[in-house]
């Protein structure tokens, strides 16, 4: 079976979208399979995760994504621009705005355009932050895990957990360049305490208005950006002092604009994504 793909990348964490509203794919191949096949570096088109586009009865369109490992993420942020921008330019819909059905729950983007209708930027509402502990999941004896100590080998680092559609740790280290993002962000995501595994975030503070950031994904390993990520990151630094509510993220990929709307409690990320090449490939 051959099947048409898009490679596409937001601040380098790159994706292929699928097309199989049909559901044509998934007869001939599980999803999980397909995800590892065609993420592969070497023997297939190299990516960080696949995104199917499929037929929602209550939004206007179903995103599913699977991770390089052929885990299913509950959402990815990056993934969601890349997936929206697709939509518009492929002119799948005309609306700017679109109700998104994600495991995590709906989502909303919306593509900014310039003058001949070409998208810029995509502003996604991600919706609410989750602290609860329960609901993460993190296993702690406290409501909420806000600089919690958390044991991981022979050190213990201070993490704030929460989710962002998907699981998150964040901690905060003084230099970027010092910390072994591998080992570390290895050793957490598989952490006992977290059962259903996490996102690593590894944040250096610049001023309450700029993050540093590094990222260790669940299901992907080291990447080059992480938009649920990113939103994470602003939520913990702003409830540790440490940003105000809005902040640019500075990521290996590039940066992202990061607003905590205190009033509806929902975030709004900002930022590009790019198409990379388009093809038919051989499943």
């Amino acid at each position: 079976m051959e099947i048409e793909f898009v490679k596409m990348e937001g601040l380098g964490n790159d994706f292929i979208i699928l097309d199989d509203r049909t559901c044509d794919i998934q007869r001939h191949e599980a999803y999980p399979a397909l995800a590892k096949n065609l993420c592969s570096r070497h023997f297939g088109i190299g990516a960080d995760g696949i995104i199917l586009i499929l037929e929602s009865h209550d939004h206007d369109i179903k995103y599913r994504i699977y991770n390089s490992d052929g885990s299913q993420a509950q959402m990815c942020g990056n993934g969601m621009r890349c997936f929206a921008k697709y939509l518009y330019e492929k002119k799948i819909f005309t609306q700017k705005k679109i109700r998104v059905d994600t495991k995590a729950g709906t989502v909303i983007p919306e593509v900014i355009v310039d003058d001949n209708d070409q998208v810029q930027s995509i502003r996604v509402d991600m919706g609410e932050p989750v602290l609860s502990c329960l609901d993460i999941p993190f296993e702690s004896p406290n409501e909420k895990a806000i600089e919690e100590r958390l044991t991981v080998g022979d050190k213990e680092y201070l993490i704030t957990a929460l989710f962002m559609g998907n699981p998150h740790a964040v901690l905060f280290v003084d230099d970027l360049q010092k910390v072994d993002i591998e080992k570390v962000g290895r050793l957490i995501e598989a952490h006992k305490r977290f059962p259903e595994k996490t996102n690593v975030e590894f944040i250096e503070v610049v001023n309450n208005r700029e993050l540093k950031m590094k990222v260790w994904e669940r299901g992907a390993g080291r990447t080059l950006a992480c938009g649920t990520g990113a939103c994470a990151a602003l939520v913990a630094a702003n409830l540790t002092g440490r940003a105000q509510d809005s902040a640019i993220v500075h990521l290996d990929g590039g940066d992202l604009d990061i607003h905590w709307d205190k009033e509806t409690n929902h975030i709004f990320k900002t930022g590009p994504a790019t198409l990379v090449f388009e093809g038919r490939i051989r499943i």
